[in-house]
């Protein structure tokens, strides 16, 4: 019997208490079924992958259509899934109120809210109105009386502007807003990472792991991080051999990638 919503975000609030899982993304109702068969705990959603399924750029997806994606893979395992909620889909603190209730509704466990505008030549929302943004998706989790998990994300360093010192007083003013999770994406430098996660504890943080190489989920765990998630990063390994493949048909005529290919009843009996 499939678990309930109710269960989910319990398990999910359970997991974040004390060690290290690794929350990888799927990108659609196949991958995160794949995924929750190979043991992992919880999964999250990526605007990236996302994206790209649907011929779109990242942060070029609209909310309606991030919200019945969210419901799919919501509803595609028992695993608790994280959202990535881009900014909220809103700049003012009330459309994010509103947009996240929505989110809520479709059975995920977890919410991220960031405070990147998309935006070049002011890449961060200005640090009141972002504190007020995430307080007013806090709020309206709470309104909604379902045990939802907030992350707060601060998107500095991966928006060019790798400042420890502000990127601490961000999360920090996230995690007195209401955030129950607190994230920095491509923050790399174990120092780096140590001071983030002694800064705001005792609440957890995530720490993303795009690139091939670096530290392993035991070195990350030993730094004190609570939960790893890669991004769009399987979707860009599965896009590779797609990729490589068509490319070769296109430009020699010939099919040898096909070789590395999953054999069809390896990758059917996944879906029986």
């Amino acid at each position: 019997m499939p678990l309930s919503i109710e269960q989910k975000r319990a398990n999910f609030r359970k997991l974040h208490e004390s060690g290290c899982f690794v929350i990888p993304n799927p990108w659609d109702a196949g991958s995160a079924k794949l995924l929750a068969g190979m043991g992992f705990k919880a999964l999250a959603s990526t605007s990236s992958g996302f994206a790209w399924t649907i011929g779109k750029s990242d942060n070029h997806v609209s909310v309606d259509d991030v919200l019945a994606h969210l419901k799919v893979l919501s509803d595609a395992t028992d695993l608790p899934v994280n959202a990535d909620f881009e900014a909220g889909f809103a700049k003012e603190p009330e459309g994010v109120a509103a947009n996240v209730t929505r989110g809520v509704a479709t059975g995920v466990a977890g919410i991220s809210i960031e405070d990147s505008t998309g935006d070049k030549s002011a890449p961060l929302f200005e640090f009141k109105l972002a504190v007020e943004r995430m307080r007013a998706a806090r709020k309206a989790i709470d309104a909604t009386g379902q045990n939802v998990m907030l992350v707060g994300r601060c998107e500095s360093y991966l928006v060019g502007q790798p400042d420890l010192k502000a990127t601490i007083e961000r999360l920090l003013a996230y995690s007195e807003a209401g955030a129950d999770c607190l994230y920095a994406p491509a923050i790399k430098s174990k120092d780096d990472i140590v001071a983030v996660v002694k800064a705001v504890a005792p609440k957890p943080v995530n720490l993303l792991v795009g690139m091939p190489g670096g530290m392993s989920v035991p070195e990350i765990a030993d730094l004190g991080v609570r939960r790893i998630s890669v991004g769009g990063a399987l979707a860009r390994s599965a896009w590779g051999g797609f990729f490589r493949a068509a490319r070769e048909i296109a430009e020699k005529g010939t099919f040898t990638e096909f070789a590395n290919a999953v054999p069809h009843p390896e990758i059917n009996a996944k879906f029986q």
